[in-house]
């Protein structure tokens, strides 16, 4: 079921103008892929954003255990762990906790992409009785991005969090860097120079996470402030992606809907999620794959005096 909804208000409004057009496809009630347009106009920024959102269970799985949340000022993605279906839960848990937490189509604050955090972590947590031990316990991976205002001496800013190996990159157009550093003990290994990252694709526990939302009592996330500057694009997926799809084929899709953008091509079948789901699945799809595509341009506001 495809649903689209488009919110526009007053022009009278002097500030937080917004505008916000957004496409659903649904599966059983949950959303598979959604892709929109948002502007906000604040008193000395105005940003548009675009964004993409695809969610498959990929060619090898019964169950799809990751979820996505994706719509001004929030871009994220879980992917769930746990026995008895508790992977699926945890991930629809960390949804649901944000989207309490975290007012739509407005700058949120630090303080409060934190608080979500942390709350997110308790209710997963609870999931888990004290008697469940190794797979049995529920847990998820948490990767996003969110609009902040970061307050006086900092202002309008992007803040990346993560915890666990769901990934966030950063795409200027050419290059596509991984911001986010895998929780992982394929990571570890790295850092103590015992294994080479070339190896790590196929080393034997490359799949055990050391960090994860509601392993323990304590969310111990990563997070990044990056300033809100012209144009900037950040990439959210699960390992469903990364494992499949080297750096480079990656950058190459990116850098196609690009060159689209470029010349004015009016190609809307797919969005660069979609693309990139469907490039995981031609390779194997042996896991859950999810992927946000979300974009930002942002021009200041002069002001009168």
């Amino acid at each position: 079921m495809a649903v689209t909804t488009e919110v526009v208000w007053p022009p009278d409004v002097a500030l937080n103008k917004r505008k916000v057009t957004v496409v659903r496809n649904e599966l059983n009630g949950a959303p598979v892929s959604e892709h929109g347009e948002s502007d906000l106009v604040l008193a000395t920024e105005h940003t548009h954003l675009r964004f993409s959102a695809h969610s498959h269970v990929g060619l090898v799985r019964s169950m799809n255990e990751d979820s996505f949340l994706a719509g001004s000022p929030l871009y994220l993605v879980a992917d769930g762990m746990g026995g008895h279906a508790r992977g699926e839960v945890a991930s629809q848990t960390v949804v649901r906790v944000f989207d309490e937490h975290i007012e739509r189509d407005l700058p949120s604050t630090p303080e409060r992409i934190l608080d979500a955090i942390h709350s997110s972590n308790d209710a997963v947590h609870d999931l888990s009785s004290a008697d469940d031990v190794g797979a049995a316990v529920a847990g998820t991976t948490l990767a996003g991005v969110a609009l902040v205002d970061a307050g006086e001496g900092t202002g309008l800013c992007w803040m990346a969090f993560n915890i666990g190996d769901s990934r966030i990159y950063t795409w200027d157009g050419t290059n596509l860097s991984q911001l986010s550093v895998d929780h992982s003990a394929a990571q570890a290994m790295i850092d103590a120079g015992l294994l080479r990252p070339e190896d790590a694709d196929t080393w034997p526990e490359r799949n055990v996470i050391t960090r994860a939302i509601g392993l323990s009592d304590h969310a111990d996330a990563d997070v990044w402030l990056l300033p809100i500057d012209g144009r900037q694009t950040f990439l959210i997926c699960s390992d469903g992606l990364s494992n499949e799809l080297s750096l480079a084929e990656m950058t190459g899709i990116l850098a196609e809907f690009d060159a689209r953008d470029v010349t004015g091509s009016d190609d809307a079948e797919l969005t660069p999620a979609d693309v990139l789901v469907n490039a995981a699945l031609e390779r194997q799809g042996r896991d859950n794959v999810t992927v946000i595509v979300v974009e930002s341009l942002s021009r200041p506001i002069e002001v009168l005096a």
